[in-house]
């Protein structure tokens, strides 16, 4: 389970390559880029068929992604998020924040065993702020429910 320390380590940079967002704006991973870039993050995506999304160049493959980017954002099917993993190998990311229903056991395994800070079963609307609306309702109420995660 993730720390807030670990959250707050990934958000911190406001720059993430972005995996899963859908070029069809009604889809969670376009709703999901959106609303980051209107909080301010940079957000480099990757999409293995679209060139520009929401007005932003994309990258085909994770390998491509210009140097210097650190951590990763995955919504994707879950079935496509263990190739991105083992294309990591070739890339300076550290951190890895799998997207609530993204992830299997295959993929944390993958992880762990290449030592990825990895964040999981996690909303990043719940934390990238400023938060509002439902979201802003479901971080408090996993504040008073005691399941929102803890500093290290």
């Amino acid at each position: 389970m993730a720390t807030l320390t670990e959250i707050k380590e990934f958000l911190e940079p406001k720059k993430m390559a972005f995996a899963g967002v859908s070029r069809n704006p009604k889809k969670f991973g376009a709703i999901v880029f959106k609303e980051l870039k209107s909080r301010g993050f940079e957000l480099i995506p990757i999409h293995p068929e679209a060139d520009r999304i929401q007005d932003i160049p994309c990258f085909r493959r994770i390998q491509d992604i210009p140097s210097g980017v650190e951590n990763l954002y995955i919504v994707t099917k879950p079935e496509n998020t263990l190739p991105l993993l083992k294309d990591l190998d070739e890339t300076r990311i550290k951190r890895v924040w799998i997207q609530q229903y993204s992830e299997t056991e295959e993929v944390m395994d993958l992880a762990r065993q290449n030592n990825l800070t990895v964040i999981s079963k996690k909303c990043i609307l719940m934390f990238a702020e400023p938060v509002k609306g439902f979201h802003n309702f479901h971080r408090w109420l996993t504040k008073i429910t005691g399941s929102y995660p803890k500093m290290a």
